[in-house]
């Protein structure tokens, strides 16, 4: 069976609207976390350290992620991220 992403929670952890650098912290739903990095080279992930790897089961840093990034940004919808950070101050 094949891993299939589904996010559940997004929140904007950092922004610098100056140079365009975006950290989007994703839960989710089999208890995992993310940190979506976005900026003008693209995006990047990383695997936070709070459960082993839904894929390859690792409790260390991986790079499975890496494969669903596309899958797991698709989900997550920045701009609205920002307009809600921004209303709430």
């Amino acid at each position: 069976m094949s891993y299939r992403p589904l996010v559940t929670n997004g929140r904007l952890a950092e922004r610098n609207d100056a140079t365009q650098l975006f950290q989007v912290v994703v839960k989710l739903k089999d208890g995992g976390e993310c940190r979506l990095f976005y900026g003008p080279d693209g995006i990047k992930i990383n695997r936070l350290q709070t459960t082993p790897c839904p894929v390859c089961r690792r409790d260390y840093y991986c790079s499975c992620m890496d494969k669903f990034i596309e899958e797991i940004s698709s989900q997550v919808d920045l701009e609205e991220l920002k307009a809600a950070q921004a209303a709430a101050k």
